[in-house]
């Protein structure tokens, strides 16, 4: 997910570039002051701004970007200053990172060992039981913080040499460079019109709002707004350092490091820049980053960790040889299909708002969330706000977006591409839809 600060990214580009050149320290104070000042000063809204209605919901738990990314550069600076994964070959670089991952799931699993003892029925002496857990868990915690930015300088001096070898760079160089920073990550809130399937407002919110609050924050803006609201969990954002969820999943975890690159990099460009002018460029924006950020973080898995590569995808029929019985075969039920179901409802949902019956439109929308529920999709809430969300992301056929032909198009340009890097760099000069169909119909 960007973050739409063009002069905030710049800034930091420039911060980057100075330290890399360890030019004196009173420069990076002045820059990080720099930085702040602009994420502060964009982050005012003007109470003539559409969604200043909104605000007035969500001013005391937004997520405060300023404070966050001047800690993450701090931490960001005092490793680069070291520079230790280039003193590293690739199996200690490799280590190191494996063994990062090993404490997060680490961490994880004591912090649901924790939370069983609470939810154990009786257990009147929880308080107790759970204190040499909680130990043991500040020690992982305070080891991880040590050790993580380590792990993290590894994965970016990775991620950033695919990018050099794959020639998406300037000068040579990845611009701006790879850095992230793994933490908890806001929520944000998705909220559309009701009439309509139509991203209006995402707003970040701090990562600590309960279950019941979420749900109290969107029924009041539903019944006060008339709107459709939902609050969603999100794997990265793209600010700078980019924001990248804590994760045990090697593949997943270089893909989102690689999205959020990606959204920096068109950040500088029209696609990136007119990010927020249109339903069709946040999608289109969206499924460039999925198709890269897959692309990118496979030929990490593939150069420096072949033994977490997915296997490849299943053949989607069963192939008719002497040892199947067809007759078996062809009794046995198909297997549910989550993307075609979701794509049914989306479809399905858009036909009934078009007609202007919204009320049908989401009780139907209720109706297919329990049919997913039941075939072991816990979805909390399917209305047009989940889709505005959710349909952006349309790197694959069907889903959430249903019939939008923006991510099609994509898909196309992506196949009539020569390589991943001249489809990202054709896609970062687009700046409406009707020149992503131009390009892709080969007109003038």
């Amino acid at each position: 997910m960007p973050f739409p600060i063009s002069y905030f990214l710049i800034g930091i580009i420039l911060f980057r570039v100075i330290i890399m050149h360890k030019v004196i320290h009173i420069v990076y104070k002045l820059l990080i002051i720099f930085a702040a000042g602009i994420s502060l000063t964009r982050s005012v809204i003007p109470v003539n701004e559409p969604d200043e209605l909104v605000r007035l919901f969500t001013r005391g738990i937004e997520f405060d970007y300023a404070n966050w990314t001047i800690d993450a550069l701090n931490i960001k600076n005092s490793q680069g200053s070291l520079d230790l994964p280039r003193y590293m070959n690739d199996e200690k670089q490799k280590e190191i990172v494996l063994q990062n991952l090993m404490i997060t799931a680490e961490i994880e699993n004591t912090e649901r060992s924790i939370e069983q003892i609470y939810a154990e029925p009786g257990n009147k002496n929880a308080d107790k039981a759970v204190q040499p857990l909680k130990k043991y868990l500040s020690q992982l915690v305070d080891f991880q913080t040590k050790s993580g930015p380590l792990a993290e300088a590894v994965l970016e001096q990775q991620v950033g040499a695919i990018l050099s070898e794959i020639n998406l760079t300037l000068g040579g160089q990845p611009v701006p460079p790879p850095l992230f920073h793994t933490t908890s990550l806001p929520k944000a809130l998705i909220l559309s019109p009701r009439n309509i399937i139509r991203q209006d407002q995402n707003i970040s919110l701090t990562a600590d709002q309960s279950i019941d609050e979420i749900i109290q924050l969107e029924n009041s803006l539903e019944k006060d707004l008339d709107v459709s609201a939902l609050v969603v969990s999100i794997g990265g954002v793209g600010v700078y350092p980019t924001m990248v969820l804590s994760s045990t999943d090697l593949v997943w975890l270089t893909e989102v490091i690689a999205h959020e690159w990606i959204h920096n990099y068109l950040t500088l460009r029209p696609l990136g820049l007119n990010y927020e002018t249109s339903p069709e460029l946040r999608t289109i924006n969206e499924t460039v980053a999925s198709i890269a950020g897959k692309e990118i973080g496979r030929a990490v898995l593939e150069k420096y960790y072949p033994q977490h590569l997915p296997p490849a995808p299943a053949d989607q029929f069963i192939p008719q040889t002497a040892d199947v019985q067809p007759e078996l075969v062809d009794s046995a039920p198909p297997p549910f299909d989550f993307r075609k179901e979701m794509r049914i409802t989306r479809v399905t949902a858009d036909r009934l708002l078009e007609e202007g019956k919204i009320e049908e439109a989401e009780a139907y929308m209720e109706e297919r969330r329990q049919f997913l529920w039941e075939n072991g999709y816990q979805i909390r809430k399917l209305n047009q706000a989940y889709f505005a969300f959710h349909g952006a992301y349309a790197d694959e056929a069907g889903g959430a977006a249903g019939d939008d032909p923006v991510g099609d198009a994509v898909r196309r340009l992506r196949s009539q591409s020569t390589s991943l890097t001249d489809f990202v760099n054709k896609a970062s000069w687009i700046s409406s839809y009707q020149q992503l169909e131009k390009i892709i119909h080969n007109r003038d």
